[in-house]
């Protein structure tokens, strides 16, 4: 393989490498930005469930199910 060849190839490893911490930083930091939104809603949903529409003695789970018509 000439001097050139071998060049190209470890400069095309190195991009390639470079590309895929880029993409797993982004793809990482998503995730987390993603799970904290979730989990924020979560937990506004759980407090006014709580706050307007269980009954006395009822969880937030069982006045979700009640809600949701899943009560059997």
């Amino acid at each position: 393989m000439s001097k050139f060849a071998e060049t190209n190839e470890k400069i095309a490893e190195a991009v390639v490498g470079g590309y895929k911490k880029i993409e797993n930083g982004v793809v990482s930091g998503y995730k987390k930005i993603e799970n904290g939104a979730v989990e924020g809603f979560n937990k506004v949903s759980d407090a006014c469930v709580n706050t307007f529409f269980t009954k006395e003695g009822e969880t937030v789970e069982d006045a979700k199910k009640r809600l949701q018509g899943n009560v059997k």
